[in-house]
């Protein structure tokens, strides 16, 4: 291919600027021109398109967000939209498209791929909810970013002897709220990929309550949300003040973190060079510290396991 074109999708997530800034480079090291698709595939629809240049990516990788910006495009869903589209990427004269999204992008990655257009997908999301690949770009930082705000909330947890009931993002995954529970020491964690009962959550505290502790902090998935009504129950069934902080969307923000930005620059480097190779309908991602990549329908299908044993850890030293 002698033209690509690199676009973000979906919710942004910290190391996408690095992605693009490895695309680029990536690109244009093989001869090949690169267009910066802006506002997912909205963008790819209207023409909102410009061509990058080694300078146009300096200096962003250490920027949260995507220089690109990103946005949710329903026209791409249906046949008129996937044709505008295609339009587009002829008239433009690209021949293949970098995505760098979660799973709702890559299905549109493949619909495009479908019809002429090959198309390579990079997950970034920090849900890191993608099953093909054992890590998402994004993942890393938001954890990070949970954990130091749950840090500072334990202060003022510790001060009132409160319970905290922090619930932090991962749509329907857990992977988020199980590692920022372990990390931060919380009494008990919530998610949707494990059972869970009010009444267990209220004993724990109460039982820990006996050891001395009077803080507690209760971490709880989006994807089972409900925090301010279980801070209510929390506080009526253990008589221990609780309140509710919804982290929300202050963790898709902020500089990566070094493990983000090399996974972005890695993966982008390997996105470009299947796209050189004239490959297309592919997800690139990271298993066993390899990169690795499989058809877009395969990688969709695939089931991605929890972390059951973490999750064990947790609970049984957390007291």
């Amino acid at each position: 291919m002698k033209k690509i074109g690199v676009l973000t999708s979906g919710g942004d997530a910290p190391g996408m600027n690095a992605a693009i800034r490895a695309v680029t480079r990536a690109a244009l090291a093989k001869g090949m021109e690169v267009m910066g698709i802006y506002r997912g595939y909205n963008g790819l629809i209207n023409g909102d398109i410009k061509p990058l240049n080694v300078r146009s990516v300096s200096d962003v990788m250490q920027h949260g967000g995507t220089m690109l910006y990103t946005a949710r495009c329903q026209e791409f869903r249906f046949e008129e939209g996937l044709q505008k589209a295609k339009a587009t990427c002829l008239e433009q004269g690209i021949e293949g498209i970098v995505v760098i999204g979660g799973d709702g992008s890559f299905r549109g990655a493949a619909d495009l791929s479908a019809r002429g257009i090959p198309c390579v997908g990079i997950p970034g999301t920090i849900d890191n909810d993608i099953a093909m690949t054992e890590y998402t770009i994004g993942y890393d930082t938001a954890m990070n970013t949970a954990m130091e705000l749950v840090d500072k909330l334990r202060d003022t947890s510790q001060s009132h002897d409160r319970c905290s009931v922090v619930e932090v993002m991962g749509r329907n995954a857990g992977y988020i709220a199980v590692n920022t529970g372990i990390a931060c020491g919380a009494t008990c964690i919530i998610v949707p990929e494990m059972p869970w009962s009010i009444d267990a959550v209220c004993n724990k505290i109460k039982n820990t309550h006996t050891t001395g502790k009077h803080h507690f902090i209760v971490v709880v998935s989006e994807g089972v949300g409900n925090a301010v009504e279980l801070a209510k129950t929390i506080e009526k069934e253990t008589g221990v003040e609780s309140r509710a902080t919804i982290l929300g969307h202050v963790q898709r923000g902020g500089s990566p973190t070094i493990r983000d930005r090399v996974a972005a620059s890695q993966l982008g480097y390997y996105a470009v060079q299947l796209l050189y190779e004239g490959k297309g309908n592919r997800v690139v991602g990271i298993q066993k510290n390899a990169i690795v990549d499989y058809d877009i329908q395969e990688a969709l299908s695939m089931k991605k396991p929890f972390e059951k044993e973490l999750y064990k850890i947790a609970d049984e030293i957390s007291f």
